[in-house]
């Protein structure tokens, strides 16, 4: 018996590593996952299926975003506050819109009324009435008799920061108690917006000036066009676009124009010495307007 077992056990003593013996069983059982694997790719099922579902109830969840307000100062906040963040040179999509309801609401509201600047300039309050900082607007209008007709510009400014701000003037044509648009302009980006009337030469026209002021990094920036009139189009007649620190007076037939020439202010100021201004006197004239003097006067 002990011989038996001696020799049972020999690969003990002869140093072996395993029993031959144990070479299937071993082999049988790789063919099978340890446990642990088993609950990973368990695990990694449920996962998935969790992710989808969540996935799937988010879907669901999402709302179709809510219509805008069926009134109209409703309606322009929910479209101006799609302008947070937007360039004003990609903005058109949006005020384009804007535009077209503040437009057809004064079209429909003029339509039986010959209005003053005034209520004109009312009207446009209560479109942009619930707009919030930095959400604003500024309405400009004007009421000038012209021929058998009153002439009457809806204007306004929107901006939606310190720097990107557009202009919209639309120009009525008003009589016996019946108003209709005629032409619309945009003037210039990033302005505010006023209007000027000189005295009146004979012609078939009526002029007027719009202008309008640019915020800068130092001094603000004007610019100023002489329109025409003839009662279907707007032509320009003098245009000075972003005179630096630009300051302009109208007296009866007279333009006066004050401005800084940028160059000279910064060199002038790196010398501590006071810049000159700059001004020169214009004439309107049937043609437009012509340089009356220039000359610099102290800053």
């Amino acid at each position: 018996m002990l011989e038996s077992l001696s020799s049972q056990y020999s690969w003990l003593e002869e140093g072996t590593n395993k029993p031959a013996e144990v070479f299937p069983l071993n082999q049988k059982r790789s063919g099978f996952k340890p446990l642990w694997r088993w609950s990973d790719y368990a695990l990694m099922v449920i996962a998935a299926a969790l992710c989808f579902g969540a996935s799937a109830w988010a879907q669901s969840k999402k709302k179709t975003p809510p219509p805008p307000p069926a009134d109209l100062p409703g309606h322009v906040n929910y479209l101006a506050q799609q302008l947070y963040g937007v360039m004003l040179d990609d903005s058109a999509p949006i005020t384009d819109q804007i535009q077209k309801l503040v437009l057809d609401h004064l079209q429909e509201w003029m339509a039986d009324r010959s209005p003053s600047d005034v209520e004109v300039r009312r009207q446009m309050e209560m479109a942009f009435s619930e707009l919030r900082y930095p959400l604003y607007a500024e309405g400009a209008a004007f009421a000038q008799p012209w021929k058998d007709q009153v002439v009457v510009g809806a204007g306004y400014s929107l901006g939606w920061t310190d720097y990107d701000r557009l202009n919209v003037v639309a120009i009525f044509s008003s009589r016996q108690g019946h108003s209709h648009l005629v032409t619309v302009t945009n003037f210039v980006p990033r302005t505010d917006l006023h209007y000027a009337f000189p005295t009146q030469p004979d012609g078939e026209a009526l002029r007027f000036f719009i202008y309008g002021f640019r915020p800068g990094k130092s001094q603000p920036r004007l610019t100023a066009i002489f329109y025409s009139f003839d009662g279907q189009n707007l032509k320009s007649l003098w245009e000075a676009h972003d005179v630096y620190d630009g300051k302009i007076d109208f007296e009866k037939d007279k333009v006066v124009l004050r401005f800084l020439r940028e160059e000279e202010y910064t060199r002038e100021l790196a010398h501590r010495r006071k810049p000159p201004r700059h001004q020169t006197i214009y004439t309107v004239t049937s043609a437009g307007m012509e340089v009356e003097s220039e000359q610099d006067i102290p800053f």
